[in-house]
Order: structure tokens, then sequence, then C-alpha cells
């Protein structure tokens, strides 16, 4: 096998002058551990220039002092020995300047110790959150035209002058690390000097240099400290095994790197930054900076209604090959229904809790000995979900720990934090779905056909002796966010919970509760116990259908179990849970809580609902599904802003 060790070291480099390899088969005029000498001699001789400056200072300070006592006695009598203006002035002058020696002496000394000189920026974060990318929406080139003569430049100049983050002023001192550090304090030190003096190198070879756009690419000083900063940092955090190394060979790239590299390197930089900051300024322009539900409760596109439209089509949610993950897209024969209510007859009415993972038995007719409706008495059990906890800073390797989030407890301490009167269950089965309440598909509606306006529903469950079923439903329409109902829904069989924590909708909602009247104004009241109630969910149903066409766009968030407890299909949807994915895939789903707060800024589903009762100042813990609803739709709007904000820059960049 052919080698080239050593054989090309003695034939000078033909890119001696551009040449970036930190390991160069070649000759060098200068080789990399003579750059280190040289760097590592030039930080000790500051350093020895600095202290000898400090020491020249506090000489002086006492010479001056000295010479002041001998010439002119003491402070308190030597006043009175002069007469003439001028020697007045000449000794006021003697001392100011050793007064303000002596200040500038105990200032060093007081940062030196106290460490006030250098400040020290918090620590980075072990991890990085991934960005969650809405899927892209497919327009064609007529709308793409439209977009992009549409939208104006002005709005972004001003967000971007708004949002304009400040710059942290910081030494160029080495940040504490939230993990072990890679190599002792000086050694830190010393590559960071190192990489700042090629840094500034070539920031002052640019200044000189007759180029276009030369302000933009220019750094400035604590824009310098900056970069240097981040790199080691980053690289301390990211690769403490090699980290020397990979600093070395940074500093050696950099010391070879040409004013032209550096222009095109500092050229894309800048071009990413903008990149990132125009999404961010948009983001922030059109949601507002306050985190109040009420002022982001308008969520604006930027774009024309019909335009919107366009664009929301494109976004439809395929629905084959969802039929694993609930989706129901066939309704069930009557042998599938008759199978199913043999199997539940079979059962004898034998459940799974759907809470503590029990097996107990439901009575629909209520049970003859005492009128209960489920077996097994109370419930024991964890509302919040299970999570594993991060392991100890700087340590990989350990046993993580799962916990609960309701109440912090390890799995196995106990059997749960919260007990509820009874157990409870959940019907997943399409068949038995359709044995209580079979499905029915969007039927043709010429009215809405004419017109198209998408939707925005929500709905809440409970339990019953029939598994979950819907007690509540709210639609609003997309793009405004009007209500167009929301309603309480009586189920078909006895309620055992009514789910409160996650649903809102507690026992004196249904109680009283009036009866929906569709000539009667909706009610705007947030409170639940003033939502009007209809019979049953087949009711909710034909209220649902008067809204809606086979064309007619159905946005919400999870909208398999929505439609599933209307009992409803219908082919044109738009599903957010699908339209910003999990990083791991189906079956899992980022929460419409966590999407809302992440795209949209906004606290929803919080622990105390606002529409508790005024009168007897109760907390109400519970979703609201009008609020879900209208974050779902908004989520939309995000992801066609997202779109267009791409296609602004792909035409950016062709005209460019």
């Amino acid at each position: 096998m052919f080698r080239t060790k050593n054989l090309f070291s003695s034939i000078p480099c033909p890119y001696e002058g551009s040449c970036l390899l930190p390991r160069c088969i070649f000759k060098h005029l200068h080789s990399f551990s003579s750059i280190c000498e040289t760097i590592s001699v030039k930080v000790e001789n500051e350093a020895k220039k600095i202290s000898k400056h400090e020491s020249h200072l506090s000489t002086t300070s006492s010479v001056i002092k000295t010479q002041e006592s001998t010439m002119y006695g003491k402070p308190e009598s030597r006043d009175k020995e002069l007469t003439s203006e001028a020697d007045k002035s000449r000794v006021n002058e003697r001392r100011n300047f050793s007064d303000g020696i002596e200040e500038n002496m105990k200032k060093r000394k007081f940062e030196s110790s106290t460490g006030t000189s250098n400040d020290i920026s918090p620590p980075a974060l072990k991890r990085k959150q991934t960005d969650l990318k809405p899927v892209q929406a497919k327009i064609s080139p007529a709308l793409k035209s439209r977009i992009l003569t549409s939208a104006s430049n002005s709005e972004l100049k001003k967000s971007m002058s708004t949002f304009a983050k400040p710059i942290l002023k910081e030494a160029l001192n080495p940040r504490a690390l939230k993990v072990p550090a890679p190599a002792s304090h000086d050694l830190r030190y010393r590559l960071l000097m190192a990489l700042y003096s090629q840094f500034l190198r070539l920031n002052s070879e640019l200044d000189k240099e007759n180029l276009d756009k030369k302000a933009m690419l220019l750094l400035s000083d604590q824009d310098l400290v900056t970069k240097a900063l981040e790199f080691e940092e980053e690289t301390a955090i990211s690769s403490p095994v090699v980290y020397a190394n990979l600093i070395k060979n940074k500093i050696l790239v950099y010391k070879r790197m040409t004013v032209k590299q550096w222009a095109e390197e500092r050229a894309k930089e800048v071009s990413r930054a903008k990149s990132s900051v125009n999404s961010e300024s948009l983001n922030l322009a059109l949601n507002g900076s306050d985190r109040s539900n009420e002022s982001q409760e308008h969520f604006e596109t930027g774009l024309s209604p019909e335009e919107d439209l366009e664009i929301l089509l494109t976004l439809k949610t395929d629905l084959s090959g969802l039929s694993n993950h609930g989706y129901v897209t066939v309704v069930p024969t009557d042998e599938e229904i008759e199978i199913a209510r043999k199997g539940v007859e079979t059962s004898k009415g034998w459940e799974l809790c759907d809470r503590c993972k029990n097996r107990f038995e439901v009575f629909p007719g209520r049970r003859e000995a005492d009128g209960a409706l489920t077996s097994g008495g109370t419930c024991t059990y964890h509302y919040g979900k299970s999570y594993f906890t991060d392991p100890p800073a700087g340590i990989i390797r350990t046993k993580r720990e799962k916990k609960y989030r309701c109440c912090g407890e390890s799995f196995g301490d106990s059997s749960g934090c919260t007990t509820a009167s009874c157990h409870v269950f959940k019907v997943s089965e399409v068949k038995r779905l359709a044995s209580i309440l079979n499905f029915q598909t969007t039927p043709e509606n010429s009215t809405q056909e004419k017109n198209i306006r998408p939707v925005c529903i929500d709905g809440e469950m409970g339990y019953t002796v029939h598994g979950l079923e819907l007690i509540r439903l709210t639609a609003t329409s997309w793009t405004d966010g009007k209500d167009l109902f929301d309603i309480l829904v009586r189920p078909l069989g006895p309620i055992l919970d009514l789910n409160s924590r996650y649903s809102g909708v507690y026992p004196e909602d249904m109680a009283n509760a009036l009866p929906w009247d569709s000539d009667t104004e909706i009610n705007k009241d947030k409170n639940n116990s003033k939502l009007p109630i209809v019979s049953s969910p087949a009711a909710a149903r034909s209220l649902l259908f008067s809204y809606l066409s086979p064309k007619t766009p159905l946005i919400g968030h999870g909208l398999e179990n929505d439609l599933n407890a209307v009992r409803i299909i219908h082919p044109t949807v738009i599903d957010t849970a699908l339209l910003f994915p999990h990083k791991l895939g189906l079956p899992y789903r980022n929460s419409l809580k966590a999407l809302a707060f992440k795209y949209l800024k906004r606290v929803i589903q919080k622990e105390e609902n606002s529409g508790s009762n005024s009168e007897n100042k109760e907390i109400r813990l519970g979703h609201d599904s009008r609020e879900d609803a209208i974050a779902a739709g908004d989520l939309v709007k995000y992801a066609i802003k997202a779109s267009r904000d791409k296609l602004r820059r792909m035409d950016q960049l062709v005209t460019s």
C-alpha cells in the first residue's frame, strides 16, 4: 500500500496561502505547534505587561505621596504656608492625581477579589429542544405569485427592529459550565485567547478592505468576544474528550484563513441570522408579545380569505392508513354490530378500569341488591402521566427514576394519589361503538356547498355505563373564531363520572342547563352552568351537520376522538396532531397545550378554568372546548403563514 507519511513534508504546499487542512501532508512555513507556542507566549507577555503596569501605578502613587509630604508638610498645615495662587493650584493637581491613582488601584483590587470585572453568563442548557416543523403545503404557481406580490416588506422591517435581541456584555473569560469542565481554567483561557486573537485579526483585515456591504460583515468587539465564547462553550459541552484538539484545529483553520474566506463565512452567518430573525419576529408580530389569551385570540396570516382557503385545502389530512390510529372511514355493517353485541353479552359486563387497570363489573340497569352501577368499590389511581427523570448533570450512565406528574411519587410507591367513587372504562372498538349509536357520513348540504366555510370543533367526554360518551360539543367558524354553537350533550347511558378534571363539566352544569333553542342568541358567557343542553349525541350530530357538507374542512386536534364521540365520518378533515407531527411519529402525538404554547405563545388548559362560578368563588378544573377549538384553528393559520414565509424566502433566494 502506498504511504504518504513524510513523503511530501519537504515540498511546499501549493495552497499555502489558503490551505485550511489541520494536518496537511505538505510543508508549511509555520507548523501548528509553533503557532500555539507563539500564541501562548503572547498571552503570557500581555499578562506580564498588565502586572508591571499595576506595580508601576502603585509605585508612582507612593512616590507622589512622599514628595508631597516632604515638600509641603502635613495636609492640615500646608495650606496655611502657601501664599500664592500658583502654589495652591499646583498642590491641588498633585493631590487629585494621587487620589485618582489610589481609587483606581482600590477598584482593581475589589474587582479582582469579587470577580465583578468578568461577567459570567448563565450556564448553557444541557440539551436543546427540537423544533417541531409543521407540514408544508403544496401550493400552485398561480397562488404562489399572488402571495409573494401581496406580502409587504414594511411589516417585516418593523418587526425586526421591534424584536431585536440586546447584546449582553461579557468579558473574555471561559463561561461556567453545567457539566464538568473538559480542561483546567488556565488551558481554556489560553485557547480562548488564541481563538479570539484570530477573530480579531481577520475582522481588522476585513475592515481595511474595500468591499460592498462591509458594515454588515464587520463584528464589534463584544460580538467577537461572544463568538469566541460560544464556540468554546459548545465544544466543551459537546466534545469534552477531544476538546483541546478541536479548539487547536479551529485556531489553525482561522490562522490560515484569508480575508476573502472570512468575508464569505460572515456572509453566510448574516444570512442565517436574518432568516431566523425574520421568522421569529413575524411570529411575534402576528401573535403579540402578551401571553394573555384575550390579546392573541385573533391570529392573522396576512393573506386574503380566498388565499387562506386555497392553502387550507392543500393541508387536508389523508385518512388512508389511519384506521389503525382511531379514524373510521367506513360505516360498520349490521353483521359487525351484531357480533359486538354478542361479545358484550358473553363478557357479562366485566370491563377493565381505564384508571387503575383493575377488572370490575358494570350493571347498566343497576344492581338489584344496592342499586349500584359498578362493582369493585372505590378507584384509587394517579391522574397524571408517568415520566422518567433526567440524570444528574455530568452523569450519563445512570438509572433514571420513573415518577408521576400529578404528585411526584415514584413508580410503585403507592397505588395512587386520587380516589374516585367508582371504576370507569373506555370503548375503542369501532363495531362496539356502533352498537350503541351507529356512525353516519356527512350528508350533502346545498347551503354549505355554495359558500365553503371551514369549521373548528372540539368535544369533551365523560364516563357512562357505555364507556366514554360526548357531554359537550363546541363549533367555531374559521378564520374569525366566532361561535357557531356551544352546547352540553346528555349521554345515552347513566353517568358514572363526568371526568370534570379534564372535561370542565360538573354535575350542577348538567342539572341546571336549559334545553337548546336555535332561535335563542348564542350565549357568550364562558360559564358552563349557563350552556344549553341537547337531548342526545344524535341531536348534537344533527346540529353539527347543519354547518357541514362533505367538502367543508373540519379542523381540530385529535379529531378521531371527537368524530367517534359524535359518530361522524367526514372526508375533509385537518388534524393539527398530524399537521404538527411528533418527532417519533405515530402513535406519539404532541398535545394541543404544548403546540399552542410553542407556536402561538398562548397558555391553554390551565389548572384553574377561567369559567369558574363567580358567586361561589370555587375553583373549577378542566378544559374549555371553545378555547381548544380556537387554538386548533389558529395552529392551522400558523401552518399557512409558515408556508407563505417559505415561499417568500425561496423567492428572495431566486431573485438575489
